[in-house]
């Protein structure tokens, strides 16, 4: 079942009107018939209002039934396959990792410097 199906379900339970619900949690109902019918999606701060408006958990909305899976995999990325993905991000986003890289570029530079030139006095 997926994020839509699961609030229409909780709505259904308590009897509810998609209007009413939408109106509770301050959408118009426009927006909230969408993301019940899966052509939108619903924000964090759009699921904590539903869960507060029906008394559940965040996650018993996003996984109704326990369904958490079972497996996460973490993948240890090489090197390359970083700078790739960095290089696909947005220009804003890409100028800001390689400000911070820079930034500790440079403060490692300075600390070597430092070892090795002023605490040898």
């Amino acid at each position: 079942m997926d994020l839509g199906q699961n609030i229409k379900a909780l709505r259904e339970q308590k009897g509810l009107l998609q209007k009413q619900v939408a109106t509770e949690i301050g959408l118009g109902i426009s927006h909230y018939n969408k993301i019940e019918n899966g052509q939108r999606e619903a924000s964090v701060e759009m699921l904590d209002k539903l869960a507060k408006f029906y008394g559940v958990s965040i996650d018993q909305i996003v996984h109704p039934d326990n369904e958490v899976p079972t497996e996460v995999v973490v993948e240890d990325k090489t090197l390359i396959e970083q700078v790739r993905l960095i290089n696909g991000l947005e220009e804003k986003d890409k100028n800001v990792i390689f400000a911070m890289l820079e930034t500790m570029i440079t403060k490692q530079k300075f600390k070597d410097f430092f070892n090795k030139n002023v605490a040898a006095l």
